[in-house]
């Protein structure tokens, strides 16, 4: 500026202008509003028209009650509502607008008429206006409700046409806006029209689960999960999908409060603790979710579009959403009720593996829960018995002497050798142990079910709910020779931060001028591990003693390539039933896959 400037009343048209840039921000916003304006008025039907991407018309139609012909030009003047009058009203909110913003700020930006025939009204009257500018206000012919017209939306701010996107995308995100309203009102049929050409024709009476199908594929709509869990005041319900469906983007994770379409962190990460286990960290479920609470304990006021919302009670709202969702996902599973009762409650491991001779390896022993006093009370080593042990695969085993090292089905085939009768497969929580594939997975069979399960990522969960159990007390060996470890500047404010967690993982550090003397380890590790666990957890976004668990438990748990015994098997088997979350590991993969006799004829091509 070349000097100071007198400080004056901005013009009416302006302030109209920048009153929209806070409610209008694209054609969506503009429709979103409309609707709302027509569920307020107790619409039971809404149909909607989009042409050019919401910048040529938006046009929405309700059989609503309507606006008095003595209200219309009222309607579209700032501040004017019939929804609240006064403050005490802004507590107990249960519409979608009360503002009285929307009307004017969407004419001020366009060419709008809007004509209503109100309840009991004789006929029916019309108001027009361009650019903020009331140009007309007449009679017109229409029965009751509403239709209100929006044209050449951005027409005298080119300016905001500019930041646009294409047509089609335009459309998608009024068609987005559209989904978000209908499905918080399955009551009311809702009907769209793009360019002319119906695209959604939702009749009214509709479930959530029928109603969401005309948005999202089958494919996804047949695993998800129903929500509904009632905690103090609260309603938590909806539709959650299973960890199994989880895709690379959050674009399908969709929150209501009080039935108000809204954005919300506090929510978002409620959500995300729930499925944490049983997701990786670059995965997000699929969710429509509804939460409903007293209007006392939400503030619906924070955003001129209200797409966000404050709540009174944050840990209260936090707390509820986690809660709802991780009964839901504690429900549904891969293994039958049967194999999950003895985890359900979240008990004790069992006591002991068998018992077998040491070798003396350290990666090859288990971590499990024993009531053994000293220093390594609550884990027992064990190691693993001799291969002859483990149940016999197939014929392999008995090839003839002159068919050295064939793998072909021809193997299998032609030969006089009698195969001695199986053993009877062992049994544990319900599944018969049928081997093991590749050293990395165990071969199961529940019913007539074919199992796999991720040895590597079963015995991680089993670590961690061993620790999460025994860890906090602190157990640490300690080392004959303390070892020196350098850190980098970086590193050592790091391990400030996570002084107690990795006290209370076992580790038993003190502090050195340029680094960190380590005097004592967890038991589950070796020396070497120990350092490289420590090095990692200091250069990691751990932030928490769970986060530093679940890089123990990786470092400790036995490796993919690993052959087990029978016996170890079978223990590693009955530990892994009884921990929770049973079916993914701490990182969120999942340990066990299941195929039932239809799924191996699709397999098969038999279908």
């Amino acid at each position: 500026m070349s000097g100071p400037r007198p400080i004056r009343i901005l013009p009416q048209a302006l302030m109209h202008q920048i009153a929209a840039g806070e409610v209008v921000e694209r054609p969506s916003s503009v429709v979103k509003e409309l609707v709302e304006n027509s569920l307020d008025a107790g619409a039971g039907r809404i149909d909607i028209r989009i042409e050019r991407g919401g910048t040529g018309l938006i046009a929405v139609r309700d059989d609503g009650y309507g606006i008095a012909s003595e209200e219309l030009e009222l309607a579209v003047t700032r501040h004017a509502t019939s929804k609240i009058s006064t403050l005490d009203d802004l507590e107990k909110i249960r519409s979608f607008g009360f503002r009285g913003e929307a009307l004017p700020s969407i004419a001020s930006v366009s060419r709008l008429s809007m004509a209503s025939r109100a309840l009991g009204a004789d006929s029916a009257w019309q108001v027009r206006v361009d650019c903020g500018e009331v140009a007309e206000s007449a009679p017109a012919a229409l029965d009751q409700g509403t239709l209100v017209e929006v044209r050449d939306l951005f027409g005298n701010v080119p300016a905001r046409l500019k930041f646009l996107k294409t047509e089609s995308t335009e459309a998608r995100r009024c068609q987005d806006a559209i989904m978000r309203t209908a499905l918080a009102r399955p009551d009311v049929r809702f009907t769209l029209s793009l360019n002319g050409r119906e695209v959604l024709n939702l009749p009214a009476g509709q479930s959530l689960r029928d109603r969401l199908a005309a948005f999202w594929p089958p494919a996804v709509m047949e695993h998800m999960l129903d929500v509904d869990a009632e905690i103090g005041p609260m309603r938590i319900h909806g539709l959650a999908g299973g960890p199994g469906t989880a895709q690379a983007r959050g674009d399908r994770i969709l929150f209501w409060v009080d039935g108000r379409p809204v954005r919300d962190k506090l929510l978002l990460s409620a959500l995300r603790q729930a499925y944490a286990g049983r997701l990786l960290s670059k995965e997000f479920p699929q969710a429509a979710l509804f939460l409903e609470l007293p209007p006392e304990m939400v503030d619906v006021n924070v955003h001129p579009a209200k797409l966000e919302v404050r709540f009174a009670e944050e840990s209260a709202v936090f707390t509820a959403m986690r809660s709802a969702l991780r009964r839901t996902l504690d429900r549904s599973g891969v293994l039958a009720d049967q194999a999950m009762d003895a985890g359900r409650t979240g008990q004790d491991l069992p006591p002991s593996f068998p018992s077998a001779q040491a070798s003396g390896r350290a990666n090859d022993f288990f971590l499990v829960r024993e009531p053994v006093a000293g220093k390594f009370a609550g884990y027992r080593e064990f190691q693993r018995g001799p291969r002859e042990n483990q149940l016999p695969l197939g014929p392999s085993r008995h090839m003839p002497p002159d068919q050295p090292g064939r793998d072909t089905i021809d193997s299998f085939q032609g030969y006089d050798t009698p195969t001695p009768p199986a053993a009877e497969p062992r049994t544990v929580g319900g599944l018969a142990y049928l081997g093991q594939v590749a050293d990395t997975y165990l071969v199961l069979r529940q019913g007539r079910d074919l199992l796999l399960v991720d040895q590597h990522a079963a015995h991680e969960r089993v670590i961690l709910e061993a620790m999460r159990r025994e860890r906090t007390k602190g157990h640490s060996q300690p080392l004959a020779l303390a070892l020196e470890l350098p850190l980098h500047q970086s590193e050592s404010e790091r391990l400030d931060q996570l002084w107690e967690a990795l006290r209370q993982s076992g580790f038993r550090l003190e502090r050195q001028a340029t680094g960190v003397l380590l005097r004592g380890i967890p038991p589950t590790l070796d020396s070497a591990q120990a350092k490289e666990y420590l090095r990692a957890a200091l250069n990691s976004q751990a932030g928490s003693l769970e986060d530093l668990w679940t890089m123990l438990s990786c470092k400790s748990a036995i490796k993919a390539g690993q052959s087990l015994a029978l016996d170890e098997a079978m223990a590693l088997l009955d530990s892994w039933l009884r921990c929770p979350n049973r079916e993914y590991c701490p990182h969120g993969r999942p340990v066990v896959l299941r195929w039932n006799p239809a799924d191996l004829e699709k397999l098969f091509k038999r279908k």
